[in-house]
């Protein structure tokens, strides 16, 4: 799947393959998929609406908000915020995992395990991708508001910008949830087998196998909707997204963020100097060379960074395009803007259990097709 764009809309598409291949139902540009970590980019867009709103401080010690102390036990003094969350500087690790808590669960039970901290680097003095980060924004944005972080995500994004997408199936429509594209892995459906109609549960179900949303409890268990990697978005859909930010915030007439809100995202928030952070996710076995990434700013990266260490730059042309890379159950994405010259791209392929290394970056080589086209 390959959508181009500018700040007026599609200007051209490119699709190949199928939806979900046991059915050969053909793939459109209109059939949501599991995006991956480019969720993360679309949530800080929550954020920041919500930043504006006077709701939240990018920069406040999230303790006050979550209603529990959020400390690094090497770093006991150095406060944890948002901005550091959303940088991945928060000196949270992966280790202890990030996915497994139930609907009737605590997210920061997690967090007990000295696994989940890197006891080398205080807050805000490296970057480390951290998927774990982004339920905490989830919970923080949960009891600013009150509200379940899936419906306040479509009322401060989705929803505004006609979006039929969901942080997990249930605030999705059946119509969008019977269109899903299917995720594989080892050739088993592995993700989204909806089998054309809404699933029951769409989330993380609780201990006992129930899924009864009642159980919500604000900032708890905010994982099962997938802050990290679990919005179902189209290609179509995901290219407004990339039109917002080549739009300084307004897209089609709507004006969802202040240009300033769009470059505080941008930053960047870290760059890579002298050994200061790690450049790869730790737990992807796909992306392992060092460079992948070089430059970041509130859940956004900046490709291209030229610096001579790093591969982020899969267009092959050395232009700075913003915007994020998705992985999981093998699907691999990307959403692209040229801010300079008012383009864009989102593209998406999935199968991918072993995909070929790129030729000319750190990323896979299908990415690269899927970056210049095919």
């Amino acid at each position: 799947m390959r959508v181009a764009f500018d700040r007026d809309g599609i200007t051209a598409t490119r699709t190949e393959g199928y939806a979900d291949p046991a059915t050969r139902r053909a793939i459109t540009v209109d059939d949501p998929v599991r995006i991956a970590s480019i969720s993360k980019l679309v949530l800080s867009i929550g954020v920041m609406r919500l930043v504006e709103d006077g709701k939240l401080d990018l920069d406040a010690d999230v303790s006050k908000t979550l209603g529990w102390t959020l400390r690094n036990p090497a770093f006991p003094d150095r406060k944890i915020t948002l901005r550091l969350l959303l940088s991945h500087t928060s000196s949270l690790t992966d280790g202890a995992g990030y996915w497994q808590v139930p609907l009737d669960g605590e997210f920061r039970t997690l967090l007990d395990d000295p696994k989940a901290w890197d006891p080398a680097h205080a807050p805000g003095s490296y970057w480390r991708y951290a998927n774990v980060g982004f339920p905490l924004i989830g919970a923080v944005m949960e009891r600013a508001t009150g509200e379940r972080l899936d419906l306040l995500m479509q009322r401060l994004v989705l929803e505004p910008l006609d979006l039929r997408a969901c942080y997990g199936w249930p605030s999705c429509d059946d119509a969008t949830a019977a269109r899903a594209v299917v995720l594989y892995r080892d050739g088993k459906p592995a993700v989204d087998d909806n089998q054309g109609r809404k699933p029951a549960c769409g989330i993380t179900k609780a201990s006992d196998g129930s899924c009864d949303l009642a159980m919500w409890r604000a900032g708890k268990a905010t994982n099962v909707f997938g802050p990290q990697g679990g919005l179902r978005i189209s290609a179509a859909g995901l290219s407004k997204i990339g039109r917002l930010l080549l739009g300084d915030g307004m897209v089609d007439g709507v004006r969802l963020l202040t240009p300033e809100s769009v470059r505080a995202m941008i930053g960047p928030e870290w760059t890579l100097k002298d050994g200061n952070g790690l450049t790869i996710e730790e737990d992807d076995p796909i992306r392992a060379t060092k460079g992948f990434t070089c430059r970041y700013g509130l859940a956004v990266q900046t490709l291209a960074s030229g610096l001579p260490e790093c591969g982020d730059n899969p267009f092959g042309d050395g232009v700075p395009r913003v915007g994020h890379s998705g992985n999981a159950y093998g699907l691999l994405a990307g959403l692209w803007v040229d801010r300079k010259a008012g383009t864009g791209v989102v593209y998406f392929s999935t199968g991918n259990d072993k995909p070929e290394a790129g030729e000319r970056s750190a990323f896979s080589r299908v990415e690269e097709l899927g970056a210049v086209g095919w």
